[in-house]
């Protein structure tokens, strides 16, 4: 029972280290402002986004190699 009690106490202790790297992050204030970053950015990439344009059926890594066919 002592190993499951340590195993706790070690799992808190890690809970409690990450809680605190993450309240001494630097948060960003206005959503505003970071929503009008994204815009931003996704405006001026998306002649590159594949979810987009699509990809050229020559360069699809995915494309099948053969055709399947069933008799």
């Amino acid at each position: 029972m002592s190993g499951n009690s340590s195993n706790s106490v070690i799992q808190a202790q890690k809970l409690v280290d990450q809680l605190r790297v993450e309240a001494c992050m630097e948060r960003i204030k206005q959503i505003s402002l970071t929503a009008g970053d994204l815009v931003r950015f996704c405006q001026d990439h998306r002649r590159s986004d594949p979810l987009l344009t699509g990809i050229a059926a020559s360069s699809n890594p995915f494309k099948d190699k053969k055709t399947c066919v069933l008799l």
